[in-house]
């Protein structure tokens, strides 16, 4: 029983965040009288620059009841079927993430064993063939999947590219409507109960003092609540992740947006190019011990591939996490949580993660240290399973060309990634771990991608009758390339959704 409710809610920072964190609290606590009041400064600003997400996030739509077209017209989003990367494993090759798995079920093994075992019986079909996301980006093909489960047209994942900013003044709005109060102010002082060290009110600028019970601090990388106040501490990771720096500038659209991102290695980090609707998202993430500004701004300009309209833009961070992300009675979210570089957008969805955690185990006045503990264990394997999959972009790769490449090569990785890493190449077995958010199909990407894929495949594959194996694997192949062909462009179907 929640006999003693919370009754305010305050959340510090606006941005993606903030408003992010007002629209979920509106949809679930005010209806039960909880009060919900978000404090911003309109002269800080916000970051701005995850544009580019992973399929959950039209769960957390869909949580809100938003409309999609309604969403995609007011975001400038365009669809994302996955990630094209170039130059990763070897400069001059490319391959692509795809959202979704490769091919059908087939029995109790995952697909890739009986692929492996084609392979073995001389069929070199590209793993890519069996994707229908990834033929139909390279088609610059799109359509959202229709209803009949028999058909592998039934079966597309997809995410959006969207404009960051434009998507925290969509949910401002949606989240005032539901009765979120916004209070316009910087905070320069927080109070602490003597007794509890809990947060009991933040101070504005203008002098006025608001009380909360409970605090989401979405202040960015100052983490003016969580660090400022409570001193949760942070665990760096840029030994591991060594990119700290990112230049950022936005080009003029010249072509109807590809329905995917590309992050193209570089000498010391990977560029970014995200197409929206009306503008291509640019950035240069780079590892500031290997490269000094200019040269990587440099690079970003030299890679932009239409005129740019705005000047390039600079941020500096450190790859890491709370030590603690719940502490007393503030939450952290978004940046004020941590920082993981964008590379496979996963910025977004930790805040949607954080959110969903919170209702789950929202708490009461009484503080139960339980729920805090389990928020805490739940966050950080979260946070480190994403950190170990971004890293096997930079150590399953056979590039050595420059210093920044050379100590990825040299680096001790994380036991639990040496061991996937080791399990996968030698016995071609996939090892799941608990709040894993990449499944079996995306570390296959990754690791056959860059030719760190495997030759084994377990034997209880050659239980199925090689012809009859043939013949599968062509009608998989033969419903790809029809759906393919089938389908509109994506810019038609961004038209036809919009009106």
């Amino acid at each position: 029983m929640n006999n003693h409710p919370l009754k305010k809610i305050i959340i510090v920072g606006g941005g993606t965040a903030g408003w992010m964190s007002a629209a979920l609290l509106a949809r679930h606590l005010i209806p039960t009288g909880v009060d919900v009041t978000l404090v911003e400064a309109a002269q800080i600003g916000t970051i701005g620059v995850g544009e580019a997400t992973i399929p959950h996030i039209q769960n957390f739509n869909n949580m809100l009841g938003i409309d999609e077209a309604t969403f995609l017209k007011e975001t400038k989003a365009t669809y994302k079927l996955g990630i094209e990367f170039v130059d990763w494993g070897k400069l001059g090759e490319s391959y692509m993430h795809p959202f979704g798995e490769y091919g059908v079920p087939m029995g109790e093994l995952p697909f890739y064993h009986f692929w492996s075992r084609m392979k073995s019986m001389g069929e070199n079909h590209p793993l890519e063939a069996y994707s229908l996301n990834i033929m139909a980006a390279r088609a610059d093909k799109f359509m959202r999947p229709i209803e009949d489960p028999t058909s592998l047209a039934s079966r597309i994942p997809y995410a959006y590219h969207l404009d960051a900013t434009l998507y925290g003044q969509f949910l401002r709005k949606f989240a005032e409507s539901q009765g979120v109060r916004r209070i316009e102010g910087k905070v320069i002082d927080t109070e602490l109960s003597v007794e509890t060290g809990f947060l009991t009110s933040i101070k504005l600028e203008s002098g006025e003092k608001i009380e909360g019970d409970f605090f989401i601090d979405c202040s960015g990388f100052r983490g003016l609540l969580i660090e400022g106040a409570l001193e949760a501490g942070y665990e760096d990771w840029s030994e591991l992740l060594p990119m700290d720096r990112a230049v950022t500038a936005h080009s003029k659209v010249i072509e109807d947006p590809k329905p995917y991102t590309i992050a193209t290695a570089r000498e010391a980090g990977w560029t970014w190019r995200i197409p929206l609707q009306t503008r291509i998202g640019n950035g240069h993430v780079y590892s500031s011990r290997f490269m000094d500004k200019d040269a990587a701004t440099q690079i970003l300009l030299d890679n932009l591939d239409s005129e740019m309209l705005t000047e390039p833009r600079h941020l500096a961070f450190t790859t890491g996490r709370r030590k603690s992300f719940w502490k007393a009675n503030c939450i952290a979210l978004g940046l004020s949580s941590g920082f993981l570089e964008p590379l496979e957008s996963t910025s977004i969805h930790l805040v949607q993660e954080g959110l969903v955690r919170l209702i789950a185990l929202m708490p009461d006045l009484s503080f139960n240290p339980a729920n805090a503990l389990e928020y805490n264990r739940v966050m950080g394997l979260t946070y480190e399973r994403i950190r170990d999959f971004i890293l096997l972009h930079y150590v399953a790769t056979q590039r050595d060309d420059t210093p920044f490449w050379k100590y990825m090569g040299d680096l001790e990785l994380p036991e639990t990634l040496s061991h996937r890493m080791h399990l996968f190449n030698k016995a071609g077995h996939y090892v799941h771990y608990e709040y894993d958010l990449f499944k079996l199909d995306s570390w296959l990407a990754v690791m056959e991608g860059q030719g760190f894929g495997t030759e084994v495949y377990n034997p209880v594959a050659n239980a199925v009758d090689a012809s009859a194996l043939q013949n599968t694997m062509a009608q998989i192949r033969h419903a790809v390339s029809e759906i393919t062909r089938q389908m509109p462009t994506h810019g038609q179907y961004i038209k036809h959704v919009t009106g």
